[in-house]
């Protein structure tokens, strides 16, 4: 069970380093077009969701 929980947490570490990674580079980048904005908000929603799911599975 430890070891899940650990799995969990790399991961979760993971995806909030991406998570902020692409914060970084939409705040970095002052000449980004709407379809970037675009593509980039939704890997930020997908990456959030997951976050989200897995700070659920961490609580139980």
């Amino acid at each position: 069970m430890e070891k899940t929980k650990d799995k969990i947490e790399e991961t979760l570490n993971y995806y909030t380093f991406k998570s902020k990674e692409i914060l970084n580079y939409i705040n970095a980048t002052s000449n980004l077009t709407v379809d970037e904005i675009i593509e980039k908000a939704e890997e930020l929603s997908v990456l959030e969701y997951k976050i989200t799911a897995l700070e659920v599975a961490k609580e139980n």
